[in-house]
């Protein structure tokens, strides 16, 4: 860093200079906020794309940075000039704070069945150092506002660059992911997004909305979300590596080897070192030397019936109770059989009002949204993942994958196996 009178300039890869004022590095010198040097953007990715080391730290620097360029380009406007002063600062410190709550290793604990990483902002922004370094920023209630901003409940009408189809967060990672992993399928347009917003009279009220010259790039956008999720986070071998440290870390929370709300508050490193120290188990260390589980079977979702396996997602105790019943059928240890379908059904969302040439407000109406279910389908695959070969049955695969919950409980229940057969 380089300091200018409390104003200090911190030099970044994808941004160069990002310009950060003493009420924001007064955020950044908290213990909150320091420990988000430790969290990887990415988790397990790195194991694929050895670049992809970059970690929540920079991203929220990364996010704050493009906060105030966007706020910059909506005042020359005079699109915020009836706010107050205190208005227009919570949101740069949103942006820097969004992501204060998150896990170690990205998403992966959330889908385990833990607390979304939004909820847990709210608690973390009330650390005794964190909310007493707000308290000095003269913005009044800033620590439940900046809670509800995250949360996307509050009533600012500059709330969609925090939290929505638009937002800051969204911009930022996608560029810098792209970036660190050294794959060309995150390109935005980002100069032409943050000069098409604008301030409009939407159907729930005055927002964040996007002049129509701008999308283009909103389209570019969500494109390379698509391509980020097919290529990047979706990856089969960094699939394999979450599926493996969601069973690593649900077996240790049920054994009361760690308390999730000591996880809420870890790193990446210390959280593997506290399995290791507590319970070393074979999973955890074939993770930490890069000895993925294989794929048994890998099928993508345009080939089965749309909704099915719906409960993989939503139920990760009926998955892992599944994983359990196939690893008994085929003769393995428990966790040596692992389950992924992951999804995201909002991945193209783009419910963005636009302000036309004409001076009316309209719903964005973008040609990618027209085959917005057919791309989240196309990114998609449902993987078995294992620890050594084996053979399974498609057909019964299958014949799971279309019951509800209800029914594979009752499948559970009964005394024959799963599949119809296994070899």
């Amino acid at each position: 860093m380089s300091s200018t009178g409390g104003f200090e300039v911190v030099r970044d890869p994808l941004w160069n200079n990002i310009g950060i004022d003493a009420q924001a590095l007064a955020l950044l010198d908290t213990a909150p906020f320091q420990r988000l040097r430790y969290v990887r953007q990415l988790g397990h990715a790195f194991l694929v794309y050895p670049g992809a080391t970059h970690t929540r730290f920079e991203h929220a620097l990364g996010t704050y940075h493009l906060a105030r360029r966007a706020l910059v380009v909506l005042g020359e406007r005079g699109a915020i000039e009836e706010l107050p002063h205190t208005e227009i600062h919570l949101i740069r410190l949103a942006a820097l704070l969004h992501d204060i709550g998150h896990y170690p290793f990205s998403h992966a604990l959330e889908e385990a069945g833990l607390p979304s990483h939004e909820q847990l902002a709210r608690k973390q922004l009330q650390h005794p150092e964190l909310d007493a370094a707000l308290a000095r920023t003269g913005v009044p209630d800033a620590s439940s506002r900046i809670a509800d901003l995250i949360t996307g409940t509050d009533r600012s009408p500059l709330q969609g660059l925090i939290s929505g189809s638009l937002d800051l967060d969204k911009i930022e990672y996608l560029t810098r992911d792209a970036r660190m992993c050294g794959v060309p399928y995150g390109t935005v347009d980002v100069d032409r997004l943050l000069h098409s917003l604008a301030l409009v009279d939407g159907p729930h009220g005055r927002g964040i909305g996007l002049h129509e010259k701008g999308l283009s790039a909103l389209e570019s956008l969500l494109f390379a979300k698509y391509q980020m999720y097919r290529n990047v986070y979706w990856h089969h071998a960094v699939r394999s590596a979450t599926v493996m440290f969601k069973r690593v870390v649900r077996n240790a929370l049920a054994e009361g080897v760690l308390e999730a709300s000591w996880i809420a508050r870890s790193t990446d490193e210390a959280l593997m070192e506290a399995i290791r120290r507590k319970r070393e188990v074979p999973l955890a260390a074939r993770l930490r030397g890069r000895r993925l589980y294989k794929r048994a079977l890998d099928i993508p979702a345009a080939d089965l019936a749309p909704g099915i396996g719906a409960w993989l997602a939503d139920d990760p105790d009926l998955a892992a109770q599944v994983e359990d019943r196939l690893a008994a059928e085929c003769g393995f240890a428990v966790g040596e059989i692992l389950l992924d379908f992951p999804r995201k059904p909002a991945m193209l969302a783009g419910d963005v009002p636009v302000l036309t040439r004409q001076g009316t407000v309209a719903p964005a109406r973008l040609g990618i949204q027209q085959v917005a279910d057919e791309l989240h389908t196309a990114a998609r695959r449902f993987r078995v993942y294992v620890a050594r070969p084996v053979t399974l049955d498609l057909t019964g695969v299958r014949t799971l994958l279309e019951g509800s919950a209800a029914e594979v409980r009752a499948r559970l229940a009964e005394d024959r196996g799963l599949l119809s057969s296994v070899s």
